[in-house]
């Protein structure tokens, strides 16, 4: 496979994390306060919001750079091998934990739309949850079909 042929994907990948870095960077402060507001008697909350928002980055951009790591492999037509499999293991396993971590912020969307009278707050505070599940069956599904493409590969070429 020629090596400019992911090249679009590759540039993809870094442009999904360039909004990720400016949420991290702008908007997990101002959430931070605001869910400082609407607790004052929990001064740490602010903090644990923070914590947890910053804590889900880490597993995307690592599952960033696996699906980096996999348009690589690709590039190498090395997209049937064990590697790849273990890309897509590691992109479920962090899809799994962003997901974990966002629910368990749920409370603070809770909380807001409790004090601005606006019960689809709770939904946009359930659209990353969601989303990350979805990633992360969709990642288990390559997986199990991959693993299964290069067992039948590898099956072939021993009768051969």
């Amino acid at each position: 496979m020629k090596k400019g042929t992911t090249f679009f994907l590759k540039i993809a990948v870094i442009l999904i994390g360039i909004p990720v870095l400016a949420l991290c960077i702008f908007l997990v402060p101002e959430l931070g306060n605001v869910s400082a507001e609407l607790l004052p008697e929990f001064a740490v909350i602010k903090y644990l919001v923070s914590i947890i928002f910053y804590a889900s980055a880490i597993p995307f951009y690592f599952a960033l750079f696996q699906a980096f790591k996999l348009l690589r492999y690709i590039d190498k037509n090395e997209a049937f091998s064990n590697l790849s499999v273990k890309a897509l293991k590691n992109i479920k396993y962090c899809a799994i934990s962003i997901s974990i971590l966002h629910v368990l912020v749920l409370p603070m969307f809770y909380l807001f739309a409790e004090m601005d009278d606006a019960p689809g707050v709770i939904f946009v505070g359930l659209v990353v949850p969601f989303a990350s599940m979805v990633i992360a069956v969709f990642a288990a599904v390559l997986q199990k079909l991959l693993q299964e493409a290069i067992d039948f590969k590898s099956e072939n070429d021993l009768t051969v």
